[in-house]
Order: structure tokens, then sequence, then C-alpha cells
């Protein structure tokens, strides 16, 4: 990453940690045997596997036997969802979830729509929270399975996953939760929630790109999702990326060790670069929930202009950060994230979204601030709607 770049868009992803590359490395030059076979350097790799399934499952309450390693959150997810639908038509083909989900359970949703499986998108109120007791009332008889994310990766805001999850296992249905912004930022313990399916994804917390993991709850009827050989317990075919998987388990674990401090540093530098563009800068408005979000999460909408233009000027300037999800972030059409809070087409268009992290200084946020404020003047001086 390069030294002139302020970085705050860690929620689309972030460097990986020093400690976390030193840990792959091995497996890339040295280490490098198939986990498959049978010599030193295969079992090496095959026991370095291990090792980080159980740091995941301990970073999460849950037991090694129930994590399995996927290339990615969004392959997770489609593993979660699809399996679990299919293979629990016997018992009805309706499904539940929110309609600020990420693209990954709602363009799943969309597909298993295509077999006959009858979907509820449920709606939010204007900080982006999921009713638990208007979830209660669209449950049927024929309810499969309910997919809520923990929190939101565009407006930050957490979901009320422990009541959510107590109905479904009181109601006997399968309840998953995309965890991918949660985990290493809060608190996650599967047993506790009442959690069946959960994804996570290492680039989401200083870990490298193309790995991820589901957990699939002993006892949840989920098939294989990718046939071949008898990896992942002959549930996830494919020689695996024992580097990513090694990064992945490394980057939890530190994560999950120090999350309490690192949580405390993080979440003092978004107030402040909340409350201070909302100061200086008139007609602005937070996005979400005021205090149940994400320690790091900030999106912020401005009157009369473009989230784009503020995000272009802020690049000239050295700042990276994002109009809201780094998946749809070249798409014309506002955010679904935020037109489901009720917020209109010009007001969506003209969101920023900045996600702080670990290695973000006091220094960087005083820069942020100082530079975005006359960008929004600029602009809103050119605007034809001011």
């Amino acid at each position: 990453m390069s030294d002139k770049t302020i970085y705050f868009d860690n929620a689309a992803t972030t460097a990986v940690r020093d400690e976390v590359f030193n840990a792959m490395t091995p497996f890339l030059r040295e280490a490098y045997g198939n986990p498959s076979s049978l010599y030193k350097i295969a079992r090496e790799a095959k026991n370095a596997i291990e090792k980080a399934r159980e740091q995941v499952a301990s970073a999460i309450g849950a037991s090694p036997s129930e994590v399995f390693f996927t290339g990615s959150g969004t392959e997770a997810v489609n593993w979660a969802l699809l399996a679990s639908a299919f293979s629990n038509m016997d018992k009805g083909n309706h499904i539940i979830t929110s309609n600020i989900e990420h693209h990954a359970v709602l363009n799943s949703c969309a597909y298993l729509e295509k077999y006959g499986f009858e979907v509820t998108y449920l709606p939010v109120d204007e900080h982006g929270i999921v009713s638990a007791s208007k979830l209660e009332r669209a449950i049927k008889p024929e309810t499969i399975l309910i997919s809520i994310m923990y929190a939101n990766n565009e407006i930050g805001t957490i979901q009320p996953i422990a009541e959510i999850g107590a109905i479904a296992r009181e109601r006997g249905i399968i309840f998953h939760t995309d965890a991918v912004q949660a985990i290493g930022h809060l608190p996650v313990d599967v047993k506790t929630d009442n959690i069946d399916l959960l994804v996570l994804s290492a680039h989401k917390l200083h870990g490298p790109k193309g790995v991820g993991a589901l957990y699939i709850r002993n006892g949840v009827r989920t098939p294989a999702f990718i046939h071949g050989g008898g990896q992942e317990r002959g549930r996830r075919a494919g020689t695996e990326n024992v580097a990513g998987i090694v990064g992945l388990g490394e980057a939890v674990r530190l994560a999950s060790g120090e999350m309490g401090v690192k949580v405390e540093k993080i979440r003092k530098l978004r107030d402040k670069i909340i409350s201070e563009i909302l100061e200086k800068v008139p007609n602005s408005q937070l996005n979400g929930h005021p205090e149940k979000r994400l320690p790091g999460n900030a999106s912020i909408s401005f009157d009369f202009i473009e989230g784009e233009s503020i995000l272009l000027m802020l690049d000239m300037k050295g700042i990276a950060a994002s109009s809201g999800s780094a998946c749809t972030s070249g798409a014309l059409n506002p955010s679904h994230v935020l037109m489901a809070l009720g917020l209109p087409h010009e007001k969506a268009h003209g969101s920023v979204r900045i996600s702080v992290g670990r290695y973000n200084t006091e220094e960087e946020a005083d820069k942020l601030i100082a530079e975005i404020v006359p960008i929004v003047e600029k602009l809103r001086a050119m605007s034809p709607l001011c």
C-alpha cells in the first residue's frame, strides 16, 4: 500500500498484517505439499489447516468439526443458502431475509426463487434494523431458512441476532447470518446466538483475499457444494489454499485477541469523524443507527451533491473512501441499503462511507475532515440543486 494513501475503506478490504504474512510464507515456499499427500511437507500443510480451523472455531464459540474453508465469503454464502434450501425442500420452500442484505445473499435468494422457493424480504426501520417481531410474524409453516446479516456492510447497523436466533431455534428453522463485517470487530458466539450457519472472510480483518469460512452447526443438513475429491471432509472439494487458510486463522486469532483495545481506538476515531463532519458541514446526516453500529463505520449523506464526486476529489488529495459496498461501487443506481432506509434518491446518491481500521491515526482523521469540508463546499457551489 502506498505511503501517500490515507486509507479509510477498511470495510471493503484491509491490508494484510505482517504477522499474517509471515505465518503464510512458509506454506508458499517450504511446506508447500498437497495436504492430501502423506509425506512430511504435506503433513505440515495438513496440520496447519487444522490449526487454522481451531483458531476460527475458538473465535466464534464453535467446534473445529463445524468449520469449513471456502474460496471467499460469497462462496460460503452461496453454499449456506443453496445447500440448506435444496436439502430441506421436503419440509417447505419459504425463506426469510431482509432487503438490506449483501448481494451475495440477495442474488442467491433470487436464484432460489427461479426454482420455486418463496422469499420474504423484510423491510428495515429508518436506522436499518430488522424487527424481530415482524420477522416472527412472517414465519409460515413452510419456512425453512432465515438469513439476516450480523452487521450491514454499508451503514454499519448491527442486527438483533440473538433475538432472531432464539426465534428460529424455537421454531426449528435454520438460521444463517452473514458475519463478514462482524468477525474480529464484535464478540460473536454461535451457540449463545443460536446460529446454524455463519459466514466470514479473511480480507475484512487483515487477512488475505480469496479465502473464507462457513460455520455449519453439527446436525444441520448442508450437502457438498463443490464436488470432486474428499477435501473438507467431503463437503467442499478442491486442493486447499493452505497459505490463505493459515492467513485466515492467524488473522482471526489476532483480531479476536486484541478486540477490546483495538475496537475502542477505532470507535473513538469514528466518533471524531462523525461529530466533526456533521458539525462543520451543514445539511449532512448520519446513515444507520447512531449507537448500534460497527465500531469503524461512518456512513454520511450530503445534500445537493453526488457522493462519487466527493470520492474523486478525496482521491486527488490521497484519501481513499467509498460510496457504499465495494462490490457495487460502479453501479449507477443508488444503494439498495440507503433506499431501504427511506432516503430519497438524491440523498442516497450523496452518501459516502468512511470505514476506520486498526492502522488509521488521529492525524489521518484530522486530514480527512480538513479536506472533506471544503470539497463539499466547492461541489455545492457548482451544484444546480443549491
